[in-house]
């Protein structure tokens, strides 16, 4: 069998940290700040890490070697 790849998007987009868990970025950073609050804004600054739920779609069809 050939190896499968990893999708580049994927790549970029995503980090695994040590114990196997998905890191992202936050949401609602691209545009529209006028209209949240300075708290919300705050709030959404660095990574979050992935839902379980999400993570598990992610590594399946995305990451087949992470």
């Amino acid at each position: 069998m050939p190896k499968l790849k990893t999708k580049s998007g994927t790549k970029k987009r995503f980090k695994l940290t040590a114990s196997g868990k998905i890191k992202r970025g936050q949401t609602a950073k691209r545009h529209g700040m006028i209209k949240r609050t300075n708290k919300q804004i705050r709030n959404k600054r660095g990574t979050t890490v992935m839902a379980d739920v999400d993570a598990a779609r992610v590594l399946k069809n995305f990451m087949p070697y992470a």
